[in-house]
């Protein structure tokens, strides 16, 4: 068995861990494992965008959209961290290199999706959340005090006196090609003064899912197991849109900023059946109705409303996956159905994403700030993630 000692060890390496990592101080000695590769982590898969709070006069719009959508289920305290926080990590994204599109005036470009009352959303063409992803992990993999190990399972915690010391973790992906390889070779003690969980969303539990496999909510299970305070665990964002498909395997996401920009749900007679622009569990909910009523297994979404200029400018990544399935979404609908998309609740945090363990934190999809109520708002995920590993980053340097 082999141990290994660090001052803080992140388990998770999308946006939440990598800029944890990127924003603490860099006399700290610091490991990310994440469970398969860098580039198979969900924050890769995020289309649509990032909110910003675009002026003064957006915040109690931005508020109140984010708390209609989350049923008034939300933090307040945390809303209001998240929306004031935007506008500087959105600078500091730029800052880092990531290409968000802008007018020809060189202004941030923003775009529309359900239940924002305004544009706010910033984005890259519709893989933004490659674009933050392959920047942060630029930058972090420049880091002289960050090890990065791939292909590396949490199993368990680590724990003396009620406190967090760091975690257990399994290798045996890298050593089962080695013949002399055992499987107590495989487990490696990760000592560390703080642990930050950062291990994603559950959709790997579900048979129809936007999320990897690989999400099968590893950290909250273990958390849970000894007894680490735990919110709103049933409540579980199925998203409207996900390209339907008889071969199993991962849901292909149909962004929300499709309907933003004027894609339209029909029914099998060809009529719209709801407004697109509601909150995601709304529609998800009249797609359900209008299937069972069709005894059909999908809906179609049509760009007829949305221009070949906009379809190849803001959803080529779309328009390209579409084609290979034998659709051509400038020319035809495209077949639709709800699938299991985003994990409100999770691991109960505080405001600086401090779980009820000492020396353990949370961030990003498997941490519950509150922030999302019982639903979220589109596009406030990547934010979120972000602003609330900041805030865990500042503590942890604090201490």
């Amino acid at each position: 068995m082999k141990h290994l000692y660090y001052d803080v060890v992140i388990v998770g390496a999308g946006v939440s861990g990598l800029y944890t990592a990127l924003n603490l101080s860099r006399d700290k000695n610091i490991l990310i494992i994440c469970k398969e590769d860098l580039k198979t982590c969900d924050s890769m898969l995020a289309q649509g965008g990032i909110c910003v709070l675009r002026d003064n006069d957006d915040y109690d719009s931005f508020f109140e959209d984010t708390l209609r959508a989350g049923h008034y289920e939300n933090r307040k305290e945390s809303v209001d961290i998240m929306i004031s926080s935007s506008r500087e990590l959105i600078n500091r994204l730029l800052e880092l290199g990531v290409r968000f599109e802008k007018n020809p005036d060189g202004s941030l470009k923003y775009t529309k999706e359900g239940a924002h009352s305004k544009p706010r959303i910033c984005y890259h063409k519709d893989i933004t959340g490659k674009e933050i992803t392959e920047t942060l992990q630029r930058h972090v993999k420049a880091l002289p005090n960050v090890t990065i190990m791939e292909y590396t399972v949490m199993k368990d915690l680590l724990i003396e006196n009620g406190e967090c010391v760091g975690i257990k973790a399994d290798t045996s992906v890298i050593t089962s090609d080695l013949k002399s390889g055992s499987e107590e070779e495989s487990v490696i003690y990760i000592h560390a003064k703080d642990t930050v969980l950062a291990t994603g969303g559950i959709g790997g539990l579900y048979d129809h899912s936007t999320n990897f496999p690989s999400l099968t909510g590893d950290g909250v299970e273990i958390a849970k197991k000894h007894g680490i305070r735990m919110e709103n665990l049933d409540y579980v964002q199925i998203h409207p849109t996900s390209l339907y498909r008889k071969k199993k395997g991962r849901n292909y996401l149909i962004s929300e900023s499709a309907r933003g920009e004027g894609a339209i749900l029909l029914n099998g007679a060809g009529e719209r059946f709801v407004d697109e622009l509601l909150p995601r569990d709304v529609v998800t909910e009249a797609i359900h109705k209008e299937m069972e009523k069709e005894g059909s297994s999908y809906v179609w979404l049509s760009f007829e409303n949305v221009s070949k200029e906009i379809i190849m400018e803001h959803f080529p990544h779309i328009y390209e996956t579409c084609l290979n399935e034998g659709y051509d979404i400038a020319k035809e609908p495209i077949p639709v159905v709800p699938a299991q998309h985003y994990f409100m609740g999770g691991i109960y945090v505080d405001s600086d994403s401090r779980t009820t363990m000492e020396h353990l934190y949370a961030v990003g999809e498997t941490s519950c700030n509150g922030v999302h109520g019982k639903n979220r708002l589109a596009s406030n995920s990547l934010l979120e993630s972000m602003v609330f590993a900041q805030r865990a980053a500042a503590k942890l340097s604090a201490d």
